[in-house]
């Protein structure tokens, strides 16, 4: 009897094949810290309050990265099995209208994305505003460097983004075991 079970099980996981990887690059969270962690924790507080944001174009592009890396990552890797499914159909929702606001090409590849806003961060942290203006070139960015440090200088309030994170990171404080006393 479960052997015959066996065959329809097997068209029970998604259809999609999976998706793209997409890794932080070393470096990503100073410390011994968990960069998916942090990403998670970083990106709710920059989407939930992004007045935090103006004027600071390096914050904005680790936040943005953040939400690329985690919109490819949680709807697929395995090390997000405790999450509800639904974060990652939100985040994916969220990811068009963060794009939109960067004015990252729809078909720019994640960890292309996630590389170069790494740069640009490193750069302007390192006060090199035109390296960071290189980082941000076509293709992946459409209007360039300087519109879209100009666009991170200033991303509006990101509602469906804001929402995303929120979600991810209640799921991280319930999927989080407490420590014992």
């Amino acid at each position: 009897m479960a052997l015959a079970i066996l065959p329809l099980l097997g068209g029970c996981g998604s259809s999609e094949p999976p998706g793209p990887t997409v890794n932080l690059p070393p470096g990503s969270v100073q410390g011994a810290g968990d960069p998916q962690r942090a990403a998670v924790i970083e990106t709710s507080y920059a989407f939930a309050n992004p007045q935090t944001l103006v004027g600071r174009p390096a914050e904005a592009a680790r936040a943005v990265a953040n939400y690329e890396y985690l919109a490819t990552d949680i709807p697929q890797s395995p090390d997000w099995y405790t999450f509800s499914p639904l974060v990652g159909v939100e985040l994916r929702k969220g990811l068009t209208e963060v794009r939109n606001a960067v004015g990252i090409a729809p078909s720019a590849p994640a960890q292309s994305v996630v590389n170069a806003l790494y740069a640009a961060m490193r750069a302007l942290n390192a006060n090199d505003v035109e390296a960071a203006r290189r980082a941000l070139q076509p293709p992946l960015f459409i209007g360039g460097g300087e519109a879209t440090l100009s666009r991170l200088s200033n991303l509006p309030r990101l509602p469906q983004a804001a929402y995303a994170t929120s979600l991810a990171a209640r799921e991280l404080d319930r999927s989080t075991p407490l420590p014992a006393m």
